[in-house]
């Protein structure tokens, strides 16, 4: 198996795109490194060691990107899945819980049945912003009695400050831009 490749060569393959989705927003664009099998192997690699000592029994993804490292994880870990939605995607009963984003709000949405009491569960999601997103999906694990382990991202915006909004909670990002 080839080495793991190192932060720096993985940040290199995340593309920056100007003005999306709206004006003034520098978007990083993760699809350049996804189609890297390599660099793709190696972002899983780096965030399962990080939880590896660690009893996970789910992984939750939260949509849409955090379904892609989701996936991953739980395999790379031996947990089940669980995706987290925005409000209508999910075809059982559902709990919800409204949040703000930077441009509104949203409600997102988890099985009533997903996750059993105490079950220990991973959070993962592709950016870490301004935290609204995994603070709503927090409230919707804490309203299951599951006890999160913590949350892996592969990218925090640490200038928007999401990791204050999320004190208390393991915070596991793998790139971080000041």
């Amino acid at each position: 198996m080839p080495a793991a490749m190192d932060v720096d060569a993985l940040r290199a393959k995340i593309r920056d795109i100007k003005d999306f989705p709206t004006e003034g927003i520098l978007f990083k664009d993760i699809t350049t490194l996804l189609k890297d099998g390599p660099a793709w192997a190696s972002v899983i690699d780096h965030l399962a060691a990080r939880y590896r000592t660690t009893r996970v029994d789910l992984v939750v993804g939260v949509e849409s990107r955090g379904f892609i490292f989701g996936g991953a994880l739980a395999h790379q870990l031996k947990a089940g899945f669980v995706p987290v939605r925005k409000r209508g995607k999910l075809p059982a009963p559902t709990i919800e819980e409204e949040y703000e984003l930077e441009y509104g709000r949203d409600i997102l949405a988890i099985h009533e049945d997903a996750v059993g009491k105490g079950q220990r569960v991973l959070v993962v999601d592709d950016l870490l912003a301004t935290g609204g997103t995994m603070a709503a999906t927090f409230k919707l694990l804490t309203r299951l009695d599951a006890t999160v382990v913590g949350a892996a991202f592969l990218i925090e915006l640490a200038f928007l400050k999401g990791r204050q909004r999320l004190a208390g909670h393991r915070i596991d990002s793998l790139i971080v831009y000041e």
